[in-house]
């Protein structure tokens, strides 16, 4: 028994021993074997590769220092095995480039994308000696089991670009090309054009630095350099300072997937028994390209193109000039001709009580014969009813009649201000109220019966537009300065040229700055807005002068002059210049409202100033107006955000469009006299009532309503327009809203200016005129669309063009010259229109 227990422990021990020892380890593989042999170039070598061998082939060929020759590797895996792949490593003197075919790229929400064949274009590293033998190795492995391939080596045909030579070649995302540039001596700028007829597959044009290695795969070619994504057109502008060894790389690659340049994403297949992490075949996704480097303009056509800019604005101001001593050597000779006729001047003749009739020719305007206006024959500028006029009797035709003296102009007592509230003459603020219903719904009114307020009160009143227009100037341009300047140095580091929506075909930078030619054109806006603003202090300083000499045409003749809003013009277009300019640093999606904001002042501002000509103490005041521009910018953003095929944002202002011109019409049929309050539906009813079902009846005030009306029709069509179609460009859309109403009433005051007997003299004229030839030509080359950030970038340079002007200016530089010079004779229009009743009472000027 004994024996048997010690055997039992025994065993116990042994098997406790075994267990504690460590597991065996595993048998070492066998080395895999080595074959290398010797490669030439330009054969194809059809080979096989497993787990235990490795594949080794050595290739030489001389290169020289002043001639470079491109190396290609390409190779075709034939076996499919997509969890084995095959591994090819290239050993070069200066850099190791490896890869593994199947290649796997990824695509957008990290799709995969399986390549058979690759191609690879060898970095060349640069040598000293006139002639050096060089040595790579192309080593192939795999952990397959069997895999075979095909492997070929060539040379690169055309590696090096030429100068203004055409070179076209195919692409695919695994089969990239890159090409050398070498800057020829005396050129210190070229453009890489890049061209091809089929717009997808979508690729990507990279400038890259003569470095190994080459980033020419989907994944990292926008490590480094310059580069901009492409369907049919591609342009970058090179500068020979950027890079040290005078030359550069030209790298396209064709993308795996289509989104970024527009395009729709490719329908990812997924069966049953695949996985969703299936790499995707792509089969023969390839591209046809072109490219062709030329050198860029000179420094002389730089300054040739500055020189020209300033020659064109600066020989405005001395047209003005001349213009204004010819005025002045104009108004010498008349005052000599009066003096001739031993006839005292004007207001002098006023002021002592000579009761002489001045012939019409020396007042400024032709005699007028008596004008029934609208189906009013003969009346007085009094009231409706009829009531005598100052000046005459109730048998005196309601007209112009220019052989009335101005001997009682000076006499007759200054109306004041019925807003500075005099207690003499009124008890309660109700009779004020009262007098002003009594006079603004005659059915003649004339501007003296709008022209009741103190002098002094709206001058400050209208002095305010300018003053808040300049606060508004600042604190927007400073901040769209600091904006445009980082978004410039962006583009710079990253070299990320599909930030900005340049024409790149005609984009001369300077400095830092990419797209010079488009920053000076904006120079015409400022030179002119600032040379409108002279104009107006002149004006304003010899109106000054007049008043205080008492003169009596300034006292009471002609439209009342008020210039704050005149200034509040001058300043908008200046800052149009100068926001444009820094929209076309960056021009894009985000700052787009930079180059419309102060378009739409100028709109609101020139309508007003309209209006405010024969309505001066009822216009808008400088708070409410710029509220209501700022909320015009407001939906300007806003439906550019939001409103791209959004319906319900286009029915919100569609209807906010159509009750905002209905509020209006009646603000302006009325002349303010009526309330939105809650007897707002009675009152409409009653009216509706009265006037149409009681009693037929025609409106009041006739030629009013025929411009409501057609200001009505345009605005609801312009709605119904916008609610349709639902046009892409927002911004342009507003624009050309307000540009509608400008022109509609703008024709409505001319129209109704000559029907009223009044005459158009010929400096305004001749402004009219070469301001519509000038808008005409202006708009052609709007249209033409050089670049939209309403699509991709590279959907945005199909529409690039060459510079037409100087080789230095685009078709939208030419709009901005031709713009600026429209804008600024428009304003000459607004400024001169009247002149021809600076010597006509204003109890004798129309209201319309």
């Amino acid at each position: 028994m004994a024996g048997t227990g010690a055997a039992a422990l025994a065993r116990a021990l042994l098997a406790w021993a075994l267990l504690a020892l460590p597991p065996a380890l595993p048998q070492p593989r066998e080395s895999p074997k080595v074959r290398a042999k010797e490669a030439r170039f330009n054969t194809t070598y059809t080979d096989w590769v497993d787990a235990n061998l490795l594949n080794i082939y050595a290739f030489n060929h001389s290169v020289r220092r002043n001639r470079t020759e491109g190396v290609r590797v390409s190779v075709n895996v034939l076996s499919d095995h997509k969890d084995l792949p095959v591994l090819f490593v290239v050993r070069q003197k200066e850099a190791v480039v490896s890869f593994q075919v199947p290649l796997i790229l990824r695509g957008l929400y990290q799709r995969k994308y399986a390549y058979q064949e690759v191609s690879r274009t060898l970095c060349q590293p640069q040598t000293k000696a006139e002639v050096e033998t060089q040595h790579f190795y192309v080593d192939v492995s795999t952990l397959s089991l069997n895999a075979s391939y095909q492997l070929r080596v060539t040379h690169v045909e055309n590696f090096v670009l030429r100068t203004n030579e055409r070179f076209s070649f195919n692409a695919t995302a695994a089969q990239p090309q890159y090409f050398k540039y070498e800057f020829p001596e005396g050129v210190d700028s070229v453009i890489v054009k890049v061209t091809s007829a089929m717009a997808f597959p979508c690729s990507v044009i990279s400038i890259q630095d003569i470095l190994c290695p080459v980033y020419d795969l989907d994944n990292n070619v926008a490590f480094i350099g310059m580069y901009q994504t492409m369907t049919k057109k591609a342009a970058i502008t090179v500068q020979k300072k950027d890079f040290p060894s005078n030359s550069f790389y030209v790298v396209v690659v064709v993308k795996t997937e289509d989104e970024a340049c527009g395009g729709a994403l490719p329908y990812y297949p997924l069966s049953r028994d695949a996985s969703p992490d299936e790499p995707v075949d792509q089969h023969n996704r390839q591209k046809m390209l072109e490219v062709m480097v030329s050198p860029t303009i000179t420094s002389e056509a730089y300054v040739r193109s500055m020189l020209f800019c300033l020659a064109i604005f600066l020989s405005f101001y001395i047209l003005t000039l001349l213009i204004g001593c010819w005025e002045s050597c104009r108004q010498q000779k008349r005052k000599g001709l009066l003096a001739a006729m031993d006839s005292p001047s004007l207001d002098t003749a006023s002021l002592l009580g000579h009761t002489r009739s001045i012939p019409s020719s020396f007042l400024g305007h032709a005699t007028y014969k008596s004008y029934s206006y609208g189906s009013f024959g003969n009346g007085s500028s009094g009231s409706a009813e009829g009531t005598m006029d100052s000046m005459g009797s109730a048998e005196v035709p309601y007209g112009y009649a220019g052989e009335r003296s101005l001997e009682n102009v000076a006499g007759r007592p200054r109306v004041d201000s019925l807003s500075s509230v005099e207690e003499d003459d009124y008890d309660t603020l109700a009779d004020i109220d009262y007098d002003k219903n009594v006079i603004r719904t005659k059915q003649y009114l004339c501007v003296a019966d709008l022209a009741r307020k103190d002098k002094r009160v709206l001058r400050k009143k209208y002095q305010i537009y300018f003053w808040n227009i300049a606060t508004i100037a600042v604190f927007y341009a400073l901040p769209v300065v600091q904006l445009v300047i980082t978004y410039q140095t962006v583009v710079n580091v990253t070299g990320n040229q599909d930030i900005c929506y340049y024409n790149f075909l005609c984009a001369h930078p300077l400095g830092n700055l990419s797209a010079f030619n488009n920053i000076l054109s904006n120079l015409g806006y400022v030179l002119l807005g600032l040379l409108f603003l002279l104009i107006i202090l002149q004006r304003e300083i010899n109106y000054n002068r007049a008043l205080m000499r008492n003169d009596a045409h300034a006292l009471e003749c002609g439209i009342p002059k008020h210039f704050g809003l005149f200034y509040a013009m001058g300043t908008a277009l200046m800052m149009e210049g100068l926001l444009s300019a820094c929209y076309h640093v960056c021009p894009n999606y985000t700052n787009f409202q930079f180059d419309t904001s102060f378009m739409y002042m100028i709109a609101g501002l020139c309508m007003l100033k309209l209006y405010q000509k024969r309505h001066p103490d009822i216009n808008a005041s400088a708070y409410s107006a710029y509220a209501c521009l700022a909320l015009v910018i407001f939906f300007s953003v806003v439906g550019v955000v939001f409103g791209k095929g959004n319906t319900a944002f286009w029915i919100v202002f569609s209807v906010i469009h159509i009750v905002a011109t209905l509020l209006l019409s009646t603000q302006l049929y009325y002349m303010g006299r009526w309330k939105l309050d809650s007897g707002i539906l009675r009152r409409i009813l009653h009216v509706l009532y009265t006037d149409c079902i009681r009693q037929c009846s025609g409106p009041m005030y006739v030629d009013r309503m025929v411009l409501l009306v057609m200001g009505n029709i345009i605005n609801w069509s312009l709605a119904a327009y916008g609610l349709i179609v639902r046009p892409n460009d927002f911004a342009s859309y507003l624009l050309a809203i307000g540009i509608c109403n400008l022109l509609l009433y703008f024709a409505f005051y001319i129209i109704m200016k000559l029907r009223s007997g009044e005459r158009i003299k010929l400096i305004p004229l001749l402004c009219i005129i070469g301001t519509s030839v000038v808008w005409g030509f202006a708009l052609f080359f709007f249209f033409q669309g050089l670049s939209t950030w309403q699509k991709t970038p590279a959907e945005s340079r199909e529409h690039n063009r060459d510079c037409i002007l100087l080789d230095f200016f685009d078709d939208h530089d030419i709009w901005h010259f031709l713009s600026s010079i429209a804008m600024f004779g428009s304003f000459l229009v607004l400024l001169t229109l009247d002149d021809d009743l600076d010597c006509v009472q204003r109890d004798k000027i129309y209201v319309f």
